[in-house]
């Protein structure tokens, strides 16, 4: 069925890929981040105009409209990530260091109360039609789901391998999951909390970053081995894969521009676009900066959030493969569709 709004805003992004073919994102602004430490996950709350960035032991929030720091949340060890439930004005992070998830305020940022959950809780999710959180415990090889208004446990779902991005799709009633050390994505029901089945993710191996177009029921795997797998979430069928860049993160869908994002920490982004649901095409190679691997969408600007930082130079001949970070660096990087 032929729909307008999506129609004008293809048109609108098509436009952009003329006026700039080479590069239709480029970086239209950096926003510094004091105070020392990594950083994980990056969310941002649309409805609120804010921005959650992970930052070692707390949590820093833009507001994405004065593109400025506007709090923080603090006492959450190793940092992962943060599920917002605007409905409730709650949101629940995933502490790793303590094996917990702190419920916030989101109006005042203080912190609530914990919630024990399994081992190093790493990505967190929001189911909004059961009103329930998902910790996934990436060394705990679970998940925790917690009752969103009662900040209660209610499940916990035990998993094949370690966990890593996941996606919902509430109107099939399933959650997917990327089981990273068994190259398989997990199908869990949503209202029994069950692992249902798992799929081969071949020829992608390893992957990390985990979207979904919900309308045409496609999932976005970004894998370790430089290949972005993309599947039918009605069935497990690899659809395609494409080439993507080295340590692979992040991956984001946009359903107003029908584009797909991967980020990875060579300092590149691969944005693919959906031709079809069948067909996609490579539109840009968004040179970004080192480590920067973790992104976030805001889909009504269509801009994307990137965490980064600079390193010190790895010396001739190193074995290493994470330089160190220079503290005081860390910074959030932002790119839009050139006008």
């Amino acid at each position: 069925m032929f729909n307008l709004k999506s129609f004008s805003l293809f048109t609108v992004f098509c436009g952009a890929l003329c006026c700039n073919a080479a590069e239709p994102y480029h970086l239209s602004r950096e926003i510094p981040v004091d105070g020392e430490g990594g950083w994980d996950c990056l969310r941002i709350d649309g409805s609120g105009h804010r921005l959650y960035v992970s930052h070692s032991s707390k949590f820093v929030v833009i507001d994405t409209e004065k593109n400025a720091i506007v709090g923080e949340i603090s006492g959450t060890p190793g940092a992962h990530d943060i599920a917002i439930a605007p409905e409730l004005g709650r949101g629940f992070t995933s502490n790793g260091k303590e094996n917990k998830s702190s419920v916030v305020d989101l109006a005042t940022l203080k912190t609530l109360g914990k919630i024990d959950t399994g081992k190093n809780p790493d990505i967190v999710v929001y189911e909004p039609s059961q009103k329930e959180v998902w910790c996934f415990n990436a060394k705990g090889n679970s998940i925790t789901v917690i009752n969103a208004a009662s900040a209660s446990v209610v499940a916990t779902i035990a998993l094949p391998g370690n966990p890593e991005f996941a996606a919902c799709d509430s109107s099939a009633g399933k959650v997917y999951c990327n089981i990273e050390s068994k190259n398989e994505v997990g199908v869990i029901d949503i209202k029994t909390h069950t692992l249902e089945t798992t799929w081969p993710i071949a020829p992608g191996e390893a992957a990390s970053g985990l979207a979904i177009d919900l309308v045409h029921h496609r999932l976005f795997l970004g894998c370790d081995n430089q290949l972005l797998v993309v599947m039918d979430s009605t069935n497990g069928k690899v659809i395609t894969s494409l080439p993507i860049g080295r340590h692979i993160d992040g991956t984001v869908f946009d359903p107003g521009t029908q584009l797909a994002f991967a980020s990875g920490g060579d300092g590149t982004t691969t944005i693919i676009h959906e031709d079809t649901p069948d067909q996609f095409t490579v539109v840009q190679k968004l040179q970004t900066e080192l480590g920067a691997k973790t992104m976030t969408l805001d889909a009504p600007t269509h801009r994307i959030y990137l965490g980064s930082a600079k390193f010190e130079a790895l010396p001739p001949g190193s074995q290493e493969n994470r330089p160190k970070m220079i503290p005081g660096t860390f910074k959030v990087l932002v790119y839009e569709i050139a006008k």
